[in-house]
């Protein structure tokens, strides 16, 4: 009995606030831009500071939380929050395209880190 109370409560929810596949499509190329764009970004920082091995990836890895927590935040005060925008809530912004984005970002730092080095 409470699954059946569950489903139609998502099924009340979808009607009411439906999901338009466009949209989806849409948002998720946008958070999957902008973690490519700040990914080589921060390829060229690591690069331009000299970071190497392990403080290099750190560098990414707290750049990358840094960017997902910002669009959580600014998704968030808006009204029905990262669900109204993501199908995934919030483990979809968290972690979309984080592997992805670490191709440009070492391609862009070892660049950067070569043509500082010489």
């Amino acid at each position: 009995m409470a699954t059946t109370s569950s489903s139609l409560t998502e099924e009340r929810e979808l009607l009411i606030h439906p999901i338009v596949p466009e949209s989806v499509a849409h948002n998720t190329k946008t958070v999957s831009d902008i973690r490519n764009l700040t990914s080589s970004l921060f390829g060229i920082a690591a690069g331009i500071l000299g970071l190497e091995s392990y403080v290099g990836f750190l560098f990414y890895i707290l750049g990358t939380t840094f960017v997902s927590l910002l669009m959580v935040g600014l998704l968030a005060r808006g009204e029905g929050g990262v669900g109204r925008y993501f199908k995934g809530g919030l483990w979809e912004i968290l972690s979309l395209e984080v592997v992805g984005g670490m191709s440009g970002f070492i391609l862009t730092w070892t660049l950067f880190l070569g043509l500082v080095r010489m």
